[in-house]
């Protein structure tokens, strides 16, 4: 990420904030989100639409990364993007105190998590929870930690921040992607945007597959723009996350008398 030349303010996220749209999409994901944690059916019953929004969200994300998005009849799961994808989803409420003081072992908790199935047995040691050996991946990472710890700037922003981030950096040898989004969800839940966690922005990202990953490549290729058209997508996908979560409440809550 190449955060633009104003970025000599003492939070170099700070100018993310002025780029075009930016403050308009932050307010409607937030809005969505909110409205979500005001429906009746949340207010007490959230667990459960909480677990239901865990695994649509891992769902989607699995489905993003080429795995299974449908859960066998059995409950066995077999494909092995989806089931990391669901270990990483169950695993965030404990995730939650590690990533707000030391976001690197988190990472590597996930990476564990999500990964698993998808490494040989005799080179999970060496690689499970071990980031890439290339060139400027290991400072990224730290700066992306201090940001993650320090940055003040509005949630929804330092949540696309984290997701792309990680995603542009190619932080681990394979899983980056389900990786990246319970990164993004675990950002939502300690800055307070989803700290029930009942949004789904995964299957907005799904929805939008190709703005997706256009937008992810101008995220990586730096500059106003790129940054803009990130940020712009993944506030919408919170803003489809939101009504995905409204639908999960009106579901478990049944038709009206």
């Amino acid at each position: 990420m190449v955060v633009p030349a104003e970025s000599a303010a003492p939070d170099p996220l700070a100018p993310l904030v002025e780029l075009p749209g930016v403050a308009d999409a932050v307010a409607s994901a937030r809005e969505a989100v909110a409205k979500a944690h005001a429906h009746p059916t949340n207010r007490r019953g959230w667990p459960a639409t909480a677990a239901e929004a865990s695994v649509r969200a891992a769902r989607a994300s699995a489905a993003l990364d080429g795995g299974r998005a449908e859960l066998p009849e059995d409950g066995k799961v077999s494909d092995p993007v989806l089931a990391g994808a669901l270990r990483a989803g169950e695993q965030l409420g404990r995730l939650l105190p590690v990533w707000r003081k030391a976001p690197l072992q988190a990472l590597a908790r996930l990476h564990m998590l999500a990964a698993a199935d998808l490494v040989d047995a005799s080179e999970r040691d060496r690689v499970l929870g071990r980031p890439n050996a290339a060139p400027g991946v290991a400072a990224r990472l730290e700066l992306l930690a201090t940001m993650v710890t320090s940055s003040k700037v509005p949630a929804p922003v330092l949540v696309a921040v984290v997701h792309g981030e990680l995603l542009a950096v190619a932080a681990f040898p394979t899983g980056n992607g389900v990786v990246a989004r319970a990164a993004a969800r675990l950002t939502a839940l300690s800055t307070g945007l989803d700290p029930k966690g009942l949004a789904v922005p995964e299957v907005g990202h799904l929805r939008r597959e190709g703005e997706y990953r256009q937008a992810l490549a101008g995220f990586a290729a730096g500059g106003p723009d790129g940054l803009r058209r990130w940020l712009l997508h993944c506030c919408a996908a919170w803003e489809l996350g939101g009504r995905e979560a409204e639908s999960i409440a009106a579901s478990v809550s049944g038709p009206a008398s």
